[in-house]
């Protein structure tokens, strides 16, 4: 909240704006890079949409710096989970955050903004 003292601030969630409902089932990025679910149901038609759709706002509202959820196979900017669902972190990026450093926007994990406090 008080990011909004200094910076215009756009909430988004990749995952809803890819088509996922509220509340979903659990995904986890594989070593493919594929997000799959603990039943098995491949989901990265649906983080791949929400990523583009979330890049797409970046650069409608002149975005230059993203805050995401640590950890969550959109978000995760530094670590996720390894995708056997047994909450082993492993370096990498979720596919939102990849996509969005692509596309030349700062990331870091709202921990990072802890840190910094």
């Amino acid at each position: 909240m008080r990011l909004g003292d200094r910076f215009r601030i756009i909430p988004v969630c990749p995952e809803t704006m890819g088509g996922l409902p509220t509340p979903r089932p659990a995904g986890e990025r594989q070593p493919d890079g594929r997000v799959v679910t603990a039943a098995g149901d491949d989901v990265t038609a649906f983080y791949e949409l929400g990523a583009s759709a979330t890049v797409e706002v970046a650069a409608v509202t002149g975005a230059t710096d993203a805050v995401l959820k640590a950890r969550s196979p959109s978000c995760g900017c530094h670590e996720v989970y390894d995708g056997t669902f047994r909450q082993r972190l492993v370096s990498g990026e979720g596919v939102t955050a990849a996509a969005l450093r692509e596309a030349g926007v700062r990331i870091q994990s709202e921990e990072d903004l802890e840190a910094e406090q």
